[in-house]
């Protein structure tokens, strides 16, 4: 998938990155061991860098003035970006296969004419969601289908699904039957479970550590067993896939691969797969920055 975006290099725990007009310095944790191809001066034309003060916490420090917000596009989508506190800005370019993927899978869909309903657990600020409205939007796919084809976005921070729902809207995908949902993932599917609801897609991609709308702590070691079973209750009559990515230590795609297994025994293929950044300007070849893994079981 083509889009606004350039890995420009990467090493010592940090990646020179392009979104749009902007050149950004942002850390890296899994760069610490590479060194940069790049000499320093180019590093030093970067618009704005993130410095770290306190655990995530830190400060943008800027080279020139950049805007508050401004949108970056892909072929299928368009995403509001902005500098946090936390040095992210709002999206993850290393979901960029999944996103192509998952359009893909929803075509084929509305091609076969099935029922395609859609939960995409820890949304962020949506771009996966966007993949599949994007496709839903193409197919001519409103509201008015809702029964048979849609969205449920969720995530904990009400402040991101607000993002998310203007990323829709940028993306001209506001008549698509998206539900936007700020809760806590595993009660969230409990409570469609006692509901008898029920999903063709799943899509995940859970953090290490983190906190529900009401202060309900997530721990992705204790906690993603327990929201897997529950999802397997969700994924009846007809499933399609779940999807999961994981950028936690300790989670290669072939546990991923054995987690999916033990919760989705129906699956008819398991396949791993590793999630990557490639630099794209380099005084040598071609680089690749670890950036999480993977995993998609198909029914």
């Amino acid at each position: 998938m083509d889009c606004d975006y350039e890995l420009l290099d990467f090493g010592n725990g940090r990646k020179l990155e392009r979104f749009g007009s902007f050149l950004l310095d942002r850390p890296s944790p899994s760069a610490e061991s590479f060194v940069p191809s790049l000499p320093r001066s180019r590093w030093q034309e970067a618009d704005a860098r993130f410095v770290r003060q306190k655990g995530l916490r830190g400060t943008w420090q800027f080279r020139r003035p950049i805007p508050e917000t401004w949108n970056w596009r892909t072929p299928y989508f368009t995403m509001e970006l902005k500098p946090t506190d936390v040095g992210h800005l709002g999206i993850f370019p290393e979901q960029r296969k999944n996103w192509e993927w998952l359009y893909r899978q929803t075509e084929q869909s509305l091609r076969s004419g099935q029922p395609f309903r859609v939960l995409n657990l820890f949304g962020y600020t949506g771009g996966s969601s966007l993949a599949v409205a994007a496709a839903f939007r193409k197919g001519g796919i409103t509201v008015e289908h809702r029964d048979s084809y849609s969205i449920t976005h969720l995530d904990a921070a009400a402040n991101v699904v607000q993002w998310a729902r203007r990323n829709a809207t940028l993306s001209q995908c506001s008549e698509v039957p998206i539900r936007w949902i700020a809760e806590d993932a595993v009660k969230f599917v409990r409570r469609e479970e006692r509901r008898g609801k029920t999903y063709e897609g799943i899509i995940l991609d859970p953090p290490s550590y983190g906190h529900g709308k009401k202060g309900e702590v997530w721990r992705l070691e204790y906690d993603l067993p327990i929201l897997l079973t529950c999802c397997a209750g969700l994924l009846k009559p007809s499933p399609r896939f779940v999807l999961l990515t994981v950028h936690s230590p300790g989670y290669p795609a072939s546990r991923l691969v054995e987690i999916l297994r033990q919760h989705f025994p129906s699956a008819l293929r398991i396949s791993p797969f590793s999630m990557s950044l490639t630099t794209t300007l380099t005084t040598t070849c071609q680089q690749y920055l670890p950036s999480g893994e993977g995993a998609v079981a198909l029914f």
